[in-house]
């Protein structure tokens, strides 16, 4: 019965009960970075360089074909250097929550489809924003991170599901994630202290126009 399901997921909701995943190190430093106006390349390639792999994946982005460097980029410093800041900023968060995203066994393909389409809102929001001339860095963590609360509320209850031995349609399972991704995103935005226009964007999800800093605009 998915109403037992659905009343166990708003108990653990109202009762903080929700087991949030831990923001990565490096994407909490790298978006305090983007934030900061004296952010500058040095300090965003120092940062990089604790984490191995995420500079290997920078530089590989720096020699693939979207790129077409004329020689070899074998340094951090040099793709820095090629990619910009903003960029690299870009590349940093996504790489990091990627590596650090909710894991749900016998849900992979779901887990891909939310990931997928949380970059292409990401890019999207980010050349809304460049045409609109708004922050740029700002649209991206937006797009990227609007619907953050699906994949934990596609964990939660699947794992009450599973305790109670309920079987869940996909239906059903749809419906949770429309219904209560909000909620457990806005619980997420508050356990990492996201910039308010990205904790905007997970809140008003269904009523953006509602957004306080939109309003501000009007």
């Amino acid at each position: 019965m998915p109403e037992q399901v659905e009343r166990a997921l708003v108990e653990r909701i109202d009762k903080d009960r929700i087991d949030l995943p831990v923001l990565p190190q490096v994407a909490g430093r790298v978006m305090a970075l983007a934030g900061d106006p004296s952010a500058d390349a040095a300090r965003l390639s120092a940062l990089i360089h604790q984490d191995q792999a995420l500079a290997a994946h920078v530089l590989r982005i720096a020699n693939s074909p979207a790129y077409m460097p004329r020689t070899p980029i074998a340094s951090l410093q040099h793709a820095v250097a090629m990619l910009g800041v903003n960029q690299l900023s870009e590349i940093a968060v996504t790489v990091s929550l990627k590596s650090g995203a909710v894991k749900i066994p016998g849900h992979e393909a779901d887990i891909r489809q939310l990931w997928r389409h949380a970059l292409a809102s990401g890019a999207y929001a980010k050349e809304v924003a460049r045409m609109r001339r708004y922050n740029v860095e700002s649209a991206y963590l937006c797009g990227l991170l609007h619907a953050a609360g699906k994949p934990v509320v596609l964990k939660t209850v699947t794992t009450i599901a599973a305790d109670m031995h309920i079987p869940l349609d996909p239906s059903a399972v749809t419906s949770f994630l429309d219904g209560y991704h909000a909620r457990v995103g806005s619980l997420i935005a508050a356990e990492w202290a996201l910039p308010p226009q990205v904790a905007e964007a997970i809140a008003y999800y269904w009523i953006y126009e509602q957004a306080p800093h939109i309003n501000r605009k009007r």
